[in-house]
């Protein structure tokens, strides 16, 4: 079967993302999607195995989210948050204020969980400037983390990520260590932050780092990262626009640990992967100091489609399936089938690790490996699985059945044997 027009010719002027255009392999065609399912323009069906970079919580079309965007098309789709409020972004900021842990209170809109970040880091510097005057424009972060691909983000990421190794002389130099899982790293960053009173905020993915390589920690770890930045009156940033909206079997992977942060941001599956939306929550404690007679201790910041109408409309509906349907037990169960097929990867001579948690499964691979020829010939198998580096991931739709994940675990158990092999 030809390819279609659009394709042929739009290769000639898109830009692709994580790309080398001049050699990465023609992307396929998708035209249509379904459940955990996309139709491809070739005729072939494949099982998600990824859910679109893990915003398809509820899986594609879901009704009742395409239900509410259209209704809120037909009416609204959009107007600016300055100076004017509409439904659905109060309603959200609402709702979100009352299922986030503790008292993160106030929401403040974005398009991109990049931004989100950048947004926090920015609330952080200017507490102190608002609070006490002191200029802390520092943070801590740590190695295997990611939280995004902008200027800001870049720098809080582990320095020895490639993507963004080309910018290192131009991004601002942060504090990025290990992360406290022993006696000896939590000492360092006791340490660190005693010595270096410029810190505004510690920034972290809690127990999953995503696509540093989808490495998991123990809850113990955020317990006492909590605790140091309280006794040197440091914030506390939870970076959970991955491991929110139940990636890791929890609503937010700061429940798992109880633990609750100064300040949050939240993406992906917010919208169930309908319409690009982010927000960065904070604490009554933190919004506190913005919220004053000095007009200069204002947050000056306003994305032009900050609380877009048909976002939020698309947000709401995908709290209505989080608070009306199971899909924190459903996550439980992938965790529960995962575990049962992928973990005897790990007794495999080309196998470095197998990871778990919630409804994400990783397996490691000892030595690298064509990625682009293992996508292939996933598609092949009837698959969409998109490594990263050396690991295997799979982080479905958390509505799910039984019999497609185990098509992809026998996907992913095929192409590790493969792998293994002399």
């Amino acid at each position: 079967m030809s390819e279609p027009t659009w394709l042929v010719e739009g290769l000639d002027h898109i830009w692709l993302p994580y790309s080398q255009m001049k050699t990465a392999p023609r992307p396929a065609a998708a035209v249509k999607t379904n459940g955990v399912t996309i139709h491809m323009g070739d005729g072939r069906t494949l099982i998600d195995g990824v859910a679109s970079w893990w915003t398809s919580a509820h899986g594609y079309n879901h009704p009742h989210i395409l239900g509410a965007v259209r209704e809120q098309l037909s009416v609204m789709p959009h107007v600016m948050l300055g100076g004017l409020a509409h439904e659905q972004p109060y309603r959200l900021a609402s709702r979100l204020a009352a299922m986030t842990p503790g008292d993160l209170t106030r929401v403040f809109f974005t398009e991109s969980g990049s931004v989100a970040v950048e947004v926090a880091m920015k609330i952080a510097m200017q507490y102190w400037r608002n609070k006490t005057g002191e200029s802390r424009n520092k943070f801590v972060s740590f190695k295997g983390g990611y939280h995004g691909d902008t200027f800001a983000t870049m720098a809080v990421c582990d320095p020895e990520e490639g993507m963004h190794s080309l910018f290192a002389g131009a991004v601002a130099s942060q504090h990025v260590i290990d992360l406290p899982k022993d006696e000896e790293a939590t000492s360092a960053l006791d340490q660190l932050l005693a010595e270096h009173k410029d810190i505004a905020a510690i920034l972290v993915e809690p127990l999953l780092q995503g696509a540093g390589g989808m490495r998991i920690y123990e809850p113990s770890t955020l317990r006492q990262m909590r605790k140091i930045c309280s006794a040197h009156g440091v914030l506390l940033i939870f970076d959970e626009i991955f491991t929110g909206f139940g990636r890791t079997g929890a609503m937010f992977a700061s429940e798992k640990a109880g633990v609750t942060p100064d300040i949050m941001t939240l993406g992906k599956a917010l919208t169930g992967g309908v319409a690009p939306l982010a927000v960065t929550i904070t604490s009554e404690e933190v919004y506190a100091e913005f919220h004053d007679d000095d007009a200069t201790k204002a947050l000056m910041h306003g994305p032009t489609f900050c609380g877009h109408a048909l976002g939020c409309a698309a947000a709401n509906a995908s709290l209505d399936l989080f608070e009306n349907e199971p899909r924190i037990a459903q996550a439980l169960d992938i965790e529960n089938q995962l575990r049962t097929s992928l973990s005897p990867l790990a007794d495999l001579s080309g196998v470095e690790d197998v990871r778990i948690l919630g409804a994400m499964g990783a397996v490691e691979m000892v030595s690298d490996f064509d990625v682009d020829k293992a996508r292939a010939d996933f598609i092949d198998m009837g698959l969409f699985v998109r490594p990263l580096g050396r690991v295997i991931y799979l982080t479905p739709a958390l509505t799910i059945e039984a019999k497609d994940l185990r098509r992809l675990t026998d996907g992913v158990i095929e192409m590790a044997r493969r792998l293994s092999a002399p």
